[in-house]
């Protein structure tokens, strides 16, 4: 799948966001090594710690289908801001792949292709929970 059939896929998510608090929606769309396509989008809610957004929705509908390896993953808004997924998104991701997902930013003036390893380096992964236990830590 291409990138601007990827960005296509969250801009047709976009319209299900439910953002009636910040008023910011986001809509992803996730490609897995298999080839699936999985959407999301932010959902608010009045406790704000209960919002999910828009990446992990994606990411968690794809894990259970039985998906773990994500290839790439697109972002727009609403708002014509230009998207970056929150650092807690950024985790996330990193438990499904490797540092060469590719993250599709996009808004109506640009798009921009970044590397999730350029977007979170040195990472903790399960790879460091293994170590550590393998030095008895």
């Amino acid at each position: 799948m291409t990138e601007k059939e990827l960005i296509q896929k969250a801009k047709e998510a976009l319209p299900f966001a439910y953002a009636p608090y910040s008023g910011y929606s986001v809509g992803a769309a996730l490609l897995t090594a298999d080839g699936s396509v999985y959407t999301g989008v932010n959902i608010e809610n009045a406790s704000y710690g209960a919002t999910l957004c828009a990446e992990r929705v994606a990411a968690f509908k794809a894990v259970s289908e039985g998906h773990t390896k994500f290839e790439a993953l697109a972002l727009v808004t609403g708002s014509g801001d230009f998207p970056t997924p929150c650092g807690m998104c950024r985790q996330v991701l990193s438990e499904f792949c490797d540092g060469d997902m590719r993250i599709i930013l996009h808004n109506d003036e640009k798009t921009e292709i970044w590397r999730l390893e350029e977007l979170l380096p040195l990472s903790f992964t399960g790879k460091n929970l293994r170590e550590a236990a393998s030095h008895g830590i």
